[in-house]
C-alpha cells in the first residue's frame, strides 16, 4: 500500500487549494478513504471520509469549506479546500480505511497506511 499526497503550498487567507493523494498497491475503488491533518505537537485531526459509494462525511471544523472526492480510474483521492483560514495550516495526510473503520470512521483510528503528507500554510 502506498499513498502519496501532493498539492500543498502557501496560500492567503480566504484562498483555495486542491490536494491530491495517489494510491497504489491495493484495489482503491473498494476502500473508504479519508483525510486528516497534523500540527506539530498535536494529535492527528480527522477531517473527511469517503465511502466506496462516494457518500461523504466531514468534521465540523471543515464542513461547508472542504470537499472530499475520488477518481477510481486514476486511483486518486482529492480534497478541495476553500475559504482557508490560518488555523488550517498543517500537514495534510490521506489514509485508507483500517480494521476498526466501522467503529472509528470519524477519527484517525479508523484508518491505516497514512501517506507522508503535504504541507499547507495559510498566511497573508
Amino acid at each position: 500500500v502506498k499513498l502519496v499526497e501532493s498539492g500543498g503550498g502557501l496560500v492567503q487567507p480566504g484562498g483555495s487549494l486542491r490536494l491530491s493523494c495517489k494510491a497504489s498497491g491495493f484495489t482503491f475503488a473498494g476502500y473508504s478513504m479519508g483525510w486528516a491533518r497534523q500540527v506539530p505537537g498535536k494529535e492527528l485531526e480527522w477531517l473527511a471520509g469517503l465511502y466506496p459509494n462516494e457518500e461523504t462525511f466531514y468534521a465540523d471544523s471543515v464542513k461547508g469549506r472542504f470537499t472530499i472526492s475520488r477518481d477510481n480510474i486514476e486511483n486518486r483521492l482529492y480534497l478541495q479546500m476553500n475559504s482557508l483560514k490560518p488555523e488550517d495550516t498543517a500537514v495534510y495526510r490521506c489514509g485508507r480505511e483500517g480494521a476498526f473503520f466501522g467503529t472509528y470512521e470519524r477519527t484517525p483510528l479508523g484508518y491505516d497506511n497514512w501517506g507522508q503528507g503535504t504541507q499547507v500554510t495559510v498566511s497573508p
